[in-house]
């Protein structure tokens, strides 16, 4: 899909805050709030507008211990794959998780409260999944960048 001048001031205004109406969004843009309104129809149907979401502060709702787990499975049958790919998505804890290539196949970023519970998420979850060789964790020191915005 093209994106024209004021689709991508639409999309940078939606990802900037999703709650501006589309009567802000009109005054911002110079355009009718019906325009605004179809363009903005347009980008959700086209799916390049996949879902309106809150950000929430983990500090806030204590979870601000995070984690990078790799995770490196001891075979690479479609069968294994499948079933720890099924078996991740139901945890939690886990925010992200992404196939990879490499030394590692899976880097999965998760969010605790604190070391213990990190720990537990460890031994009581992640490891109780059929087929994991290893893994290699490493702790957020500072977040340097986090952002959701994608730029156009």
């Amino acid at each position: 899909m093209t994106f024209d001048k004021i689709d991508r001031e639409i999309i940078d205004l939606l990802q900037a805050d999703c709650k501006q109406t589309n009567k802000e969004l009109s005054n911002k843009l110079g355009l009718s709030v019906t325009a605004v309104y179809e363009r903005i129809k347009k980008l959700e149907k086209e799916g390049v507008i996949k879902r309106y979401v809150a950000l929430v502060d983990k500090e806030k709702v204590g979870r601000a211990f995070v984690a990078f787990c790799h995770v490196k499975l001891v075979r690479h049958s479609q069968e294994f794959v499948m079933k720890f790919e099924r078996e991740v998505a139901n945890l939690e804890e886990v925010l992200e998780c992404y196939h990879l290539s490499g030394d590692y196949d899976y880097l999965l970023k998760v969010h605790v409260s604190n070391m213990t519970e990190f720990r537990d998420f460890i031994v009581r979850k992640l490891t109780t999944i059929d087929h994991i060789g290893s893994t290699h964790s490493m702790f957020m020191i500072n977040e340097v960048k986090h952002t959701t915005a994608i730029s156009i």
